[in-house]
């Protein structure tokens, strides 16, 4: 799968050094546009933990399975006034088109519990949670992919990377589930990075959620920023808008640089046009771009 697939990508990095003209602003959606989009209810809403942010809705779809599984972690980040309902109408649209879906809510910074090690605990203990719900639902084990927009891609892309987490680290599984592969919406893969530019999109949160800078603790950028944890044992894929200013080309370029030179299975794929919340609107041009990638790695 390694390669890149790219929609008019030439141009795009001096394009993003410039404010975007007013009819692009206007056009491009935000979180709560996102928030906003209709979705049906889940089969069920269940609690894969004690804490009542420690829940996942699972949506099935009809017929008699059992069904790839799409793990989905929403994005925000990180932080706790970003919520599960930004990642539910995917959700329920990917259900609509034949997975299974279990879309996880976790702490997150603002929560009690949240940021370092709490986020990652919950969302591998989500993530794992998965083989409890295959004992009562039909879910197909040996199909499981994870997907997470932005801060929600990053960890995605760890749960794909679960088997190289250092050991020692309290973020470590000793029996992660197995992924077929992850896709990352505008993921952040590189979190000492991030940190350089994401002052205008997220802040500073980066220090914040590995409770120190990466000098000051460089064993727990090591184990959770998806850059330290190449190569991945599974293929993934970075899908991402030609708008998109939480990851800006020069990102795109070293994510792509990173995962070949490391052997990755990889796969960068632009989106003409489309900003960065664009990616989770079953409405637009992104959403069968995001299916056949699922797809594409759960035949592999």
């Amino acid at each position: 799968m390694s390669g890149v697939r790219v929609a008019r990508l030439a141009g795009l990095a001096a394009a993003l050094c410039l404010a975007l003209p007013l009819d692009a602003q206007v056009r491009m959606l935000r979180s709560t546009d996102i928030d906003a989009l209709p979705a049906k209810p889940p089969t069920a809403r269940l609690a894969y933990g004690d804490d009542p942010l420690q829940f996942g809705d699972l949506r099935l779809p009809e017929g008699a399975g059992p069904f790839p599984v799409v793990i989905v972690v929403h994005g925000g980040c990180w932080l706790a006034r970003y919520g599960v309902q930004n990642s539910t109408a995917l959700a329920d649209a990917l259900r609509d088109a034949g997975f299974a879906t279990w879309n996880i809510e976790y702490r997150r910074m603002g929560d009690a519990g949240g940021g370092w090690p709490g986020t990652f605990l919950d969302v591998g203990r989500a993530a794992d949670h998965v083989r409890v719900l295959a004992r009562r639902h039909p879910l197909d084990l040996t199909r499981v992919v994870a997907i997470g927009h932005s801060a929600g891609g990053q960890l995605a892309l760890w749960l794909a990377a679960a088997p190289n987490v250092p050991a020692a680290s309290p973020v470590h599984r000793d029996d992660p589930i197995v992924l077929k592969g992850a896709v990352a919406l505008a993921g952040i893969f590189d979190l000492e990075d991030f940190r350089t530019y994401s002052a205008n999109t997220c802040g500073d949160v980066v220090d914040p959620l590995l409770g120190g800078t990466p000098a000051q603790v460089p064993e727990r950028l090591a184990a959770v920023s998806p850059r330290a944890l190449l190569p991945f044992p599974v293929p993934h894929v970075q899908i991402t808008g030609s708008l998109d200013l939480v990851m800006p080309a020069a990102a795109l370029a070293k994510h792509e640089a990173a995962a070949r030179a490391s052997g990755s299975a990889f796969e960068l794929i632009v989106l003409d046009g489309l900003g960065h919340h664009e990616l989770m609107s079953p409405r637009t041009a992104a959403f069968p771009v995001i299916v056949r990638a699922l797809q594409g790695l759960l035949a592999r």
